[in-house]
C-alpha cells in the first residue's frame, strides 16, 4: 500500500477519537502529538508537520460545532479537511483541451522517467487519445532501446534516433509528424544528476521549442527531504507544472515527494504504485486522504473495475446470476478481472470500511495464491466440466489436479466453493429472491464498523 505506516498510525490516531469518551485537550495534545510522529517518520518536512497540527488544533478549540456533528465527528472531519491541504488541497489534474497536447517528462537518473512514460502514454491511450512517445535521451546509453521497448509493450508510436546526439535535432526531425498525426505527445528527456549549467542550457532550449503544456517532474518517493530542492531547481530551469512521484510503493517512504512538492508550485499529478504499466494513479487529494484513513477510495475501485470488465460483460454476468445459470466458465473470467484489478491488498483499501480492518499480508497474499491456483485448475478442465461442474467424477478430479500441479482436495475445494456460491444466487431469484436481498442489504446499512 502507499504509505503503508503513514496510513496506520493515522489509522490508529483516528480510532482514539472514535473511542474516546468526549473531546477534551488532553485528547487532542496526544493527536497532535500522533499526527507529528507518523509525518515525521514518513520523512515529512519538519516545519510543514509543525504548520498543519498547529492548523488542526487552533480549529479544533476555536470552531464552532457544527449542525447535526458530535465533536468527535467534527474533530475527524478537521484532520482529514486539513490533510487533503496538506498535500495540495484540490484536485489538480491535467485537462487535454487542445491537439496536439505535449507533455515534457523531466527529472533526475534513476527515478523512473522513461518507465513512466510508457505508464502515461498508456493510461491516456485506454482513454481514447492517439499517443505518440518521443525519445530526446541522449546522454543515456540504451535510453532510445528502453523508450522503443515502453511504447511496443504499451502499444504506442515511438519516435526515436540512436545515432543522433542533438536533443533539439530529434524533436525539430520528427515535429511536423507527431503534430500533425497524433493528438498527444509525450517527450522523455534525458536524467541527469545535477543541474549543471550545459543541461540547463540543452533543457531550456528543448522547453523553448517544444512550448509544452505540461512538464512533469519524475520524483522518487525515497528521495525524502530533498525533493522540495529538487522541484525548485527544475521549476526554475523549465517551468515545472506537475510531479509524478514514483516508487509509492513497497518501502517507501514518500512523505517527502508528497508534501515537499506540494509546498511548491508543482503539484502532484500522477502516483506511480507499482511496476507494471497499469500501477499509475492519478492523484486526487482528498480520495488519497480517505484512503489513508481507512474511508476507502469508491471512484479508483469503481474505475479499475470499468478497465478489468466491460459494461456488456458485467450485464451478460448480472443476467446469468439473476437466471441462475452462473457456472465455471463465468468464476473464471471473474478472477480475470480481480487478477487485472491489482493486488488484494491494493482493491481493498479502496472499499470503504475495508482499510480499517488490519488483515495480516500474509492472508491476502494466500488468498491471491488461491485465486492463480482456482485458474490453473479451470484451465485444466475441459468445456464440459466448466459448464456442468456436477459431472465431476473421481477420474475426472484426479485428471485435473494432475494437469494444474496441485493436490486433489484442493480442485475438490474449488468446486465446493462454487456449489456453495450457486446455492446463495439462487436465494435472489424471483420476488422472494428480491426480498432476500433487500434484507440483505438492510442488514449491510445496520451494521456498525
Amino acid at each position: 500500500m502507499v504509505l503503508e505506516k503513514l496510513g496506520n498510525s493515522l489509522k490508529d490516531t483516528l480510532n482514539k477519537v472514535a473511542k474516546a469518551v468526549f473531546v477534551d485537550d488532553k485528547l487532542l495534545n496526544e493527536l497532535v502529538k500522533d499526527i507529528q510522529k507518523a509525518l515525521l517518520q514518513s520523512d515529512v518536512n519538519v516545519k510543514l508537520v509543525f504548520e498543519l497540527t498547529n492548523t488542526i488544533k487552533k480549529r479544533a478549540k476555536e470552531e464552532d460545532l457544527p449542525r447535526g456533528l458530535t465533536k468527535k465527528e467534527q474533530l475527524i472531519k478537521i484532520i482529514h479537511e486539513e490533510l487533503v491541504n496538506f498535500i495540495g488541497g484540490s484536485d489538480n489534474k491535467i485537462n487535454i483541451k487542445k491537439t496536439p497536447f505535449k507533455i515534457m517528462m523531466v527529472g533526475l537518473f534513476g527515478n523512473g522517467k522513461t518507465t513512466t512514460s510508457g505508464k502515461l502514454a498508456k493510461y491516456y491511450s485506454k482513454r481514447g487519445h492517439k499517443v505518440a512517445l518521443v525519445g530526446l535521451d541522449v546522454h543515456r546509453p540504451a535510453a532510445m532501446d528502453q523508450l522503443e521497448q515502453v511504447g511496443q509493450s504499451v502499444k504506442v508510436d515511438t519516435f526515436i534516433d540512436k545515432k543522433e546526439k542533438n536533443a533539439l535535432k530529434i524533436w525539430k526531425k520528427y515535429q511536423e509528424k507527431v503534430e500533425k498525426d497524433y493528438d498527444l505527445i509525450i517527450v522523455d528527456t534525458a536524467g541527469r544528476d545535477a543541474l549543471s549549467d550545459d543541461l540547463i542550457e540543452e533543457i531550456e532550449s528543448i522547453t523553448k521549442s517544444i512550448k509544452p503544456d505540461e512538464v512533469l517532474l519524475i520524483i522518487g518517493g525515497d528521495v525524502g527531504q530533498t525533493a522540495q530542492k529538487q522541484a525548485q531547481q527544475f521549476h526554475d530551469s523549465c517551468g515545472v507544472t506537475g510531479v509524478v512521484a514514483t516508487k509509492m510503493d513497497g518501502t517507501a517512504k514518500g512523505g517527502g515527494a508528497l508534501t515537499a512538492c506540494a509546498a511548491t508550485d508543482a503539484p502532484i499529478k500522477f502516483l506511480g504504485v507499482g511496476e507494471r504499466m497499469d500501477d499509475l494513479e492519478e492523484f486526487n487529494p482528498e480520495r488519497f486522504v480517505g484512503r489513508l484513513l481507512g474511508m476507502g477510495d469508491i471512484e479508483a475501485l469503481l474505475e479499475k473495475a470499468k478497465e478489468a470488465i466491460s459494461e456488456e460483460e458485467a450485464e451478460d454476468l448480472s443476467k446469468k446470476l439473476i437466471k441462475g445459470e452462473f457456472n465455471l466458465i463465468d468464476l473464471y473470467e471473474q478472477t480475470k478481472a480481480m487478477k487485472k484489478m491489482g493486488p488484494l491488498s491494493k482493491v481493498m483499501e479502496m472499499i470503504p470500511g475495508m482499510g480499517n480492518i488490519k488483515m495480516p499480508k500474509e492472508v491476502l497474499q494466500g488468498q491471491e495464491v488461491k485465486l492463480d491456483k482456482w485458474r490453473y485448475m479451470m484451465d485444466s478442465m475441459t468445456k464440459s466440466e466448466l459448464e456442468d461442474p456436477s459431472i465431476m467424477s473421481g477420474k475426472r478430479v484426479e485428471r485435473i489436479a494432475n494437469g494444474a500441479g496441485v493436490k486433489v482436495s484442493e480442485v475438490r475445494e474449488l468446486i465446493k466453493q462454487y456449489t456453495m456460491s450457486k446455492k446463495m444466487m439462487k436465494k435472489f431469484q424471483g420476488k422472494k429472491g428480491m426480498k432476500n436481498m433487500e434484507s440483505m442489504m438492510k442488514g449491510m446499512g445496520n451494521a456498525k464498523f
